[in-house]
């Protein structure tokens, strides 16, 4: 389970602190904020409208869980306070975006952006990322977004780590052949982690060809909360793309 945008202090807990199960009730809320009235009526109500339902078989298309259906289908993975997918769905109306994200708080904040901005074009999972990409269509996405999730820097816990061969081998799995994976982080460790397994992968190519087109964000990138505090900490994140291929 990836959780992006949380604070340093916020990261190291157990995988069910504060999580959303895949149902919408949420339990272990050590590390959430209290939910004001509003946000809990958007879980209570909006969330339910939005969010996908796993327990079935998939559509063959992912595109019709969007009216209208969606000119191709983006997946977050962990998306935090939501200011990279919202900016996204706004730039891209035509697609279809799915945030995934186990938090309340997570949840409750991009409920309240969907909400203000009337934005139509988001379906929600809470729960585990993993589920969802095994739950999808073969080569339903168009790519695939993890932006600063949880680095689980205690080597007992990198087994947690989202980027994992099982969950490179999902994401191969579920994104059309051209398709790309996203990673940012700010953390070195994870960044080496994450090139190792996706270099040793058949399905991904790293579309780097300068040192610019990883120390750099791509273009209309959009900040995050969290990335603005580890740039004006000195963190200087990684901005890595991977290609898959068509074998």
């Amino acid at each position: 389970m990836s959780v992006a945008d949380k604070d340093p202090a916020e990261r190291d807990v157990s995988s069910d602190d504060g999580a959303l199960h895949p149902q919408g009730s949420f339990f272990g809320r050590r590390k959430g904020h209290k939910l004001r009235a509003h946000q809990a009526e958007l879980i209570e109500h909006l969330l339910p409208r939005l969010a996908l339902d796993i327990s079935g078989k998939s559509p063959p298309d992912l595109a019709f869980l969007f009216d209208p259906p969606a000119d191709g289908v983006r997946l977050e993975i962990g998306f935090g306070g939501g200011e990279h997918l919202i900016a996204e769905a706004r730039a891209f109306p035509a697609a279809g975006f799915i945030g995934c994200e186990p938090y309340v708080n997570g949840m409750a904040k991009i409920l309240t952006q969907i909400e203000a901005n009337k934005t139509a074009n988001i379906r929600l999972f809470a729960g585990d990322a993993a589920e969802l990409l095994a739950w999808a269509p073969p080569r339903a996405l168009n790519r695939i977004d993890l932006i600063h999730p949880d680095p689980w820097p205690k080597r007992r816990h990198w087994k947690r780590r989202f980027v994992q061969d099982t969950t490179v081998a999902a994401m191969a799995r579920a994104l059309k052949p051209g398709g790309e994976f996203r990673f940012v982080s700010d953390i070195d460790d994870y960044c080496a982690w994450t090139l190792a397994h996706l270099a040793r992968s058949p399905d991904f190519a790293w579309t780097a060809e300068r040192a610019a087109d990883w120390r750099e964000p791509w273009a209309d990138y959009t900040m995050t909360r969290y990335g603005a505090k580890a740039e004006r900490e000195g963190r200087k994140a990684a901005y890595l793309r991977f290609r898959r291929t068509s074998s």
